[in-house]
């Protein structure tokens, strides 16, 4: 998981991971989780002397979160605006070729594959050529880019669970070795 140096206004220094944010505003000052929701813990303190206890409180409540919710998924849910079809995000068609040596045009739907830590991958799901092309043949094609693009979004989100569960257990590990050496 990643962490990052925060210096507070006080000038004291923290190792603060990835989804915990300073808050110091005026009367406000605490680390904010920005993880399922967010939550503000407060120092308790206008000096910023209560920063450890509340930035403590702050991680634990992030690992506890991270152990339960599923990871935040960055894949696009709604088609973009300038999308001039009806199909859902990540399939485009029918697309129409005519094959090198081929004497008729083949009908394609083509389907972006997401894949966590590595680029999409793009499937393509026949329909038909100009003589077997149908409606019937064009909503099962659909049924099935449908079915593929489900499933690998749902094995984005486990496997994006799986690495953020993954990096929060390697980072309490590293804590309790740090705290164990002092």
């Amino acid at each position: 998981m990643k962490t990052r140096d925060v210096v507070i206004f006080s000038g004291k220094r923290f190792k603060v991971p990835q989804g915990i944010q300073r808050i110091d505003h005026r009367a406000t000052h605490g680390w904010q989780l920005r993880y399922g929701g967010t939550k503000l813990y407060s120092d308790g303190t206008q000096d910023g002397s209560g920063a450890a206890a509340s930035l403590k409180l702050a991680t634990e409540e992030l690992f506890k979160r991270i152990a339960k919710l599923p990871a935040p998924s960055k894949l696009q849910r709604t088609p973009n605006e300038n999308k001039t079809t009806d199909l859902p995000v990540g399939i485009s068609g029918p697309i129409v070729r005519l094959r090198p040596g081929a004497k008729v045009r083949e009908c394609n739907l083509s389907v972006s594959l997401p894949r966590f830590g590595s680029l999409p991958r793009r499937s393509t799901i026949y329909i038909g050529n100009e003589n077997t092309y149908t409606v019937k043949r064009y909503k099962e094609a659909l049924a099935r880019a449908i079915k593929l693009r489900e499933e690998a979004e749902e094995a984005y989100q486990r496997d994006a669970t799986r690495a953020k569960r993954a990096g929060a257990r390697e980072l309490l590990e590293k804590q309790a070795r740090r705290s164990a050496s002092r």
